[in-house]
């Protein structure tokens, strides 16, 4: 049996529903997979869980489907943030993309000191999270904010949140030796990642000030960015969120 193509659909879906694609949406399905009117495909909507839909109408410019019925239950990502400092294209695709795969409930562009890119899109960020959430079979989406520099994130804070920022200095202590201890309090929490080149002395003064932010540390060896991101993420969730 092929795979059913699955879209995330930006309103609430229940069953019976009538609903438009949009352009974007139509064009994949009608003109990509070239799917005839009565082909069937799976949908979620971040709220309701998942649906198996029938394409009802596939014109030229228009599509329409319907919702036949619920086939999984709707079920939250772990909370947990990913704060980041964007890098060259490819590597931020590579960020947004993996961290959606790994279950967070939130992406942060942070700009640092040494943060190198300029360019900063949360539209194509959240199209790619939206892409990589459909393709990972995950019930939600997580949201993009927008890009803010470091010191008005960290004044802004919510305390009740564990921050985990990776520290390349060798202050950090043992990542997974941190996450174990905190497992069992089931606190929201963040992963902080920096630059290439890492944070520079005065952000690392910075964050050690703050009650509710930990330093930890990947090992000896000096992992790209994009690598970071993904070895942390894949600690927490393997000890803290919902890989146990």
């Amino acid at each position: 049996m092929a795979v059913k193509p699955r879209l995330f659909i930006a309103q609430e879906l229940r069953k019976d529903l009538e609903f438009f694609l949009t352009d974007t949406q139509a064009h994949y399905l009608c003109h990509v997979l070239r799917l005839a009117t009565g082909s069937f495909f799976l949908a979620f909507d971040g709220r309701n869980g998942e649906f198996e839909c029938e394409l009802s109408a596939c014109g030229k410019k228009q599509a329409t489907a319907k919702v036949l019925r619920q086939t999984r239950n709707f079920e939250k990502a772990p909370d947990i943030h990913l704060l980041f400092a964007p890098v060259k294209k490819d590597k931020t695709d590579f960020i947004v993309e993996k961290s959606t795969e790994l279950g967070v409930s939130k992406i942060v562009p942070v700009i640092t000191r040494r943060t190198i890119s300029e360019k900063i899109k949360k539209e194509r960020y959240t199209a790619q999270a939206v892409e990589a959430a459909e393709q990972c079979r995950r019930l939600d989406v997580p949201k993009v904010a927008d890009a803010r520099n470091l010191e008005a994130v960290l004044k802004e804070w919510d305390e009740n949140r564990m921050l985990y920022y990776m520290d390349e200095t060798g202050n950090g202590r043992p990542v997974a030796e941190v996450f174990a201890e905190d497992a069992g309090k089931h606190l929201p929490a963040a992963v902080l990642v920096g630059p290439e080149g890492g944070f520079d002395e005065q952000e690392l003064e910075l964050l050690r000030r703050q009650k509710y932010a930990k330093g930890v540390s990947l090992g000896k060896r000096i992992l790209r960015a994009e690598t970071a991101v993904a070895a942390a993420l894949s600690c927490w969730q393997a000890i803290c969120g919902d890989w146990k």
